[in-house]
């Protein structure tokens, strides 16, 4: 399984930005979809927004939660996917997880579930508060 480890965590006011990485060591992240997930404590994981490295310009999906704010990239030079987080707002608080999923023949994944990805970094911690 692809090995995933997140990092650009921290903490910000309201308003302010946070950008995240996620990148693969010792697998391409080529062909997969990459998901940013937040759990934020005593709640379930949920999906964040979600990109196909292999159409990554056509293939993202966002929480209508973070939609118009946050924006998933992917780099594939650096086998980094980005996440960046504008206008962020206390209840962006939480754990963030990134997630990969190998894609099918389609090349395309449209939904946000965690029981869907079978691979998992250790999570950073954004905090959002004034």
């Amino acid at each position: 399984q692809v090995q995933l480890v997140e990092s650009g965590g921290g903490s910000a006011q309201p308003g302010g930005s946070l950008r995240l990485s996620c990148v693969g060591q010792g697998y391409t992240l080529d062909r997969y979809a990459i998901g940013w997930f937040r759990q934020a404590p005593g709640k379930e994981r949920d999906g964040v927004a979600c990109i196909s490295t292999l159409n990554d310009n056509d293939n993202q999906v966002y929480s209508d939660s973070v939609k118009g704010r946050f924006t998933i990239s992917f780099d594939k030079l650096q086998n980094t996917v980005h996440l960046q987080m504008n206008s962020l707002k206390p209840e962006d608080t939480g754990v963030y997880y990134c997630g990969a999923r190998k894609l099918d023949y389609s090349g395309r994944y449209f939904h946000m579930n965690p029981a869907d990805f079978a691979s998992w970094g250790r999570g950073t911690q954004v905090t959002v508060s004034s």
